[in-house]
């Protein structure tokens, strides 16, 4: 596929700016004034098509990759973003997670990457899922048990709880079927089918983060059947900061649109953290309808646009030739 690359690191970056401006608006807000193109100003104050933190560590991940694979340079820059030396849109942070924050603390102090990320319940934020697309470019030819364990040691880097690395993985999955061609249900379908073998012949995990990801799944919960992810109506769907209903919200987003545009736009119209769902809804749905189907308006207002299309070639030159 021409340009895959720059479709889903755009998708992310583009998704992710659409967000920024009302990032902690409720939905009901945004009902009232929706989002429908790039804003200026708002929550952070910033330029129209300013990224956060979810892009820069998407650009972070990506610059790495260029070089190879290795889990202390991906550490070494998320902490030199951080410190305001790579990846911003204009010089400085001005938006950061919890656990993010935590993590990149650990890696200034020499821990080992694998050990940065919290492993408790609660350090479940999409932090890493937000990032985690350029990954998919490196491991698309590995088999399905090393797709897994890099995925779960980039995710670790910031997020090193099991559930934070499946919500990676799923997500991943998905869009390396998107990859590969397929129509966007039979992706979804396949994904689904390839996860729940993969998790019943592996055990990477107990039964019940299993469970967590039901609805993505389509497991069966006890005696009961649950509804299919994309049949929920629009407030049976969380967009909040949690890992799982980032990865449920933007799948659902993905599902229930029919281009890049109106895929991006429902995830931010769903508030909360519209950022992360923008991004993460982005990068799928850049890759399904391709970068020339990104608006051409949002594309060329976007921050550092000749940087990130250079690091785009960059990498669709070491990983995808």
């Amino acid at each position: 596929m021409k340009n895959t690359v720059k479709a889903g690191v755009f998708g992310v970056c583009i998704g992710d700016a659409l967000g920024v401006p009302v990032e902690f608006r409720s939905r009901e807000q945004l009902k009232r004034s929706p989002v429908t193109k790039m804003r200026a100003l708002g929550t952070h104050h910033q330029p129209a098509g300013t990224w956060s933190d979810d892009g820069s560590l998407t650009l972070c991940l990506a610059d790495s990759l260029c070089n190879g694979y290795n889990l202390e340079d991906m550490a070494l820059k998320f902490l030199q973003w951080y410190n305001a030396e790579i990846w911003t849109p204009h010089g400085r942070v001005f938006d950061i997670g919890i656990a993010t924050s935590q993590a990149i603390h650990r890696i200034s102090k020499g821990t080992s990457p694998t050990l940065c990320g919290g492993t408790s319940e609660f350090d479940n934020g999409n932090g890493s899922l937000m990032r985690i697309l350029p990954l998919l470019f490196y491991i698309k030819d590995f088999s399905i048990e090393k797709r897994f364990d890099i995925t779960k040691d980039v995710s670790k880097i910031t997020h090193g709880h099991i559930r934070s690395a499946l919500a990676c993985f799923i997500y991943l999955e998905l869009v390396l079927e998107v990859l590969k061609g397929k129509d966007k249900w039979e992706a979804y379908k396949t994904m689904q089918k390839t996860v729940r073998n993969f998790l019943d012949h592996n055990p990477v995990c107990s039964q019940n983060e299993m469970d967590k990801f039901h609805r993505i799944l389509e497991l069966k919960v006890g005696k009961y059947d649950l509804a299919p992810l994309h049949t929920l109506e629009e407030e049976e769907i969380s967009s909040s900061g949690y890992v799982l209903s980032s990865l449920e919200a933007s799948i659902w987003c993905f599902l229930n649109s029919e281009s890049y545009s109106e895929a991006v736009l429902k995830a931010v119209n769903l508030g909360e953290d519209t950022d992360t769902t923008g991004a993460i809804t982005g990068g799928i749905a850049g890759i399904y309808y391709g970068f020339e189907n990104i608006p051409e308006e949002w594309v060329e207002v976007l921050a550092r646009k000749k940087d990130i299309e250079k690091l785009c070639e960059k990498l669709d030159e070491k990983l995808m030739k």
